[in-house]
């Protein structure tokens, strides 16, 4: 499939999804987000694909959403008198995914959904949903030219893209509500003190750093490393460490029959291991467990 505001390449096991309208400093558009969900599915679904890397086209990374757009530049349907019935009863009626449901969550949603680990490289302006959609991605890296903000009651509109959910999960409750309270645009060194960012890089040397950890990534049961990111997620919000335990259990119940048999034969034998098992056909019958 071929994208108007991305680029899809995939090389040694590794997608680079690339934010690409750089004339527009990378804005997000409702065509955006449907092709990012896209690459998203597609990429979960590609045992090519063991990591994928996110970065921006040009000079930003994504300066948020296209406020250009004629109408409502969110895309929603104004004439709509949309209820919490609604979005529990009708979230996957088309009326209600075209007129209400916020975009950027729809990406952030596809990228929870992933199985692939995400990592994102913020190279320049990451502001609004170019900021909260990163909150969904595993790994942060930053280069010195990133800025970061989440800007949306400097607007007069609220966080969005379940940066509600993500946010506080990463950075802590009271950092997350100072940041979004006050709309500043902060510096990467600001983004590595409060944690959303685990490195600052020369700008040079960031895709570089990106694909070191991707690298090391997929070397590793892709299988393992998709059940890994979903237990995580998913397992961490729960209210009771039990359901972890639960899913814990039967995870490593059928790992230790399929590629934990070529792990401990490798490490016995001192050498590297080769997973051959594949998340097309090879994730364990409980998955999806939830």
């Amino acid at each position: 499939m071929s994208y108007s505001t991305l680029r899809y390449d995939v090389a040694d096991n590794i997608l680079t999804l690339t934010l690409s309208r750089p004339d527009h400093l990378n804005a997000f558009t409702v065509e955006m987000a449907d092709e990012l969900i896209e690459a998203f599915n597609r990429a979960s679904d590609d045992d090519e694909v063991r990591a994928v890397v996110v970065t921006g086209e040009g000079r930003a990374f994504c300066a948020g959403m296209d406020l250009s757009a004629s109408g409502n530049v969110f895309g929603l349907n104004e004439s709509l008198k949309p209820t919490m019935d609604d979005m529990e009863n009708r979230l996957e009626d088309p009326e209600i995914i075209a007129g209400v449901r916020d975009t950027g969550g729809r990406v952030t949603l596809a990228i929870y959904d992933c199985n692939k680990p995400v990592i994102a490289a913020i190279n320049g302006a990451a502001v609004g949903i170019g900021a909260t959609m990163t909150c969904a991605m595993d790994i942060r890296l930053a280069s010195e030219h990133a800025r970061i903000g989440f800007v949306f009651n400097k607007i007069g509109i609220t966080p969005e893209a379940c940066s509600s959910w993500f946010l506080p999960r990463i950075v802590g409750i009271s950092q997350a509500l100072e940041w979004v309270y006050s709309g500043e645009i902060l510096k990467p060194e600001q983004a590595l003190a409060g944690r959303f960012v685990t490195a600052v890089v020369p700008a040079d040397q960031l895709l570089e750093e990106a694909y070191k950890i991707a690298r090391r990534i997929a070397q590793h049961s892709p299988v393992a490393i998709a059940m890994t990111r979903q237990m995580m997620y998913r397992c961490s919000a729960q209210a009771h460490p039990l359901e972890a335990h639960k899913v814990d259990s039967l995870a490593i119940y059928y790992a230790s029959q399929t590629s934990g048999k070529e792990g401990v034969q490798s490490f016995l034998e001192k050498r590297a291991p080769v997973f051959k098992d594949r998340t097309s056909t090879d994730m364990p019958a409980f998955y999806p467990w939830w």
